[in-house]
């Protein structure tokens, strides 16, 4: 009788901690990719065969999304990161990126407990049009400038993941324009902002060092 009730106990943890496990989703661009770990078609930095020249990192568990889930004990959901991405549909050299965007891709996150949004660091480099402040009737157009494809991206999230906490994650080394619009558009949403610091960097991407210090800093933030 004993042992028939230990086991029924320990069934019981197991499906509790079953329940409990958290699922995770990634919206990204280069820092969050890795090769096998994002949709098919969505351009790659972080290769299981790396340029040394480039980075050190080639093995997914060095990621910092890999990394902090493994810490938690939680579960990746989705991560649709895209290297190169912007947030709002205006790229490098001014190109079209709508079909890379974070504007574009956000539909296609499954349906997590957490959702990091690790971006802006190419509408930066990019020197992307920084645009103005708006939160309502946001066109289509509006959507090729910083601010409101920003604001369109949070306030979609918010009202499609409603269940979700997100939490968007701001590189550091960006521009003032980009930090304080980052920051500015968070707060009036109530997503909470993860500010890194001193990340480690290999042609200007995080190194396994760096990766190790941005799971660090979410995890102590959050």
């Amino acid at each position: 009788m004993k042992k028939t009730l230990s086991i029924l106990y320990l069934l019981f943890v197991c499906v509790l901690a079953g329940a409990q496990t958290k699922s995770v989703s990634v919206l990204g661009d280069s820092y969050s990719t890795f090769e096998g770990a994002i949709p098919k078609g969505n351009a790659i930095w972080y290769f299981k065969r790396n340029n040394p020249n480039q980075t050190d990192v080639n093995r997914v568990e060095q990621t910092w999304w890999s990394l902090l889930i493994a810490d938690k004990g939680w579960k990746l959901e989705m991560n649709n990161s895209f290297s190169g991405s912007t947030i709002c549909n205006t790229g490098y050299n001014k190109d079209d990126y709508s079909d890379r965007s974070f504007t574009k891709r956000m539909d296609n996150l499954g349906n997590p407990d957490i959702i990091f949004i690790f971006g802006a660091t190419n509408d930066s480099w990019a020197h992307s049009p920084i645009g103005e402040y708006k939160y309502d009737d946001i066109t289509t157009d509006d959507l090729w400038s910083f601010r409101p494809a920003m604001a369109k991206m949070l306030a979609w999230m918010k009202e499609r993941y409603a269940q979700s906490d997100i939490y968007f994650l701001l590189n550091d080394g960006l521009s003032n324009d980009i930090n304080t619009s980052v920051k500015t558009i968070c707060e009036h949403y109530g997503v909470k902002c993860i500010e890194l610091h001193q990340i480690d960097k290999m042609a200007g991407h995080p190194s396994v060092k760096g990766m190790q210090q941005i799971a660090e800093q979410v995890a102590e933030a959050m």
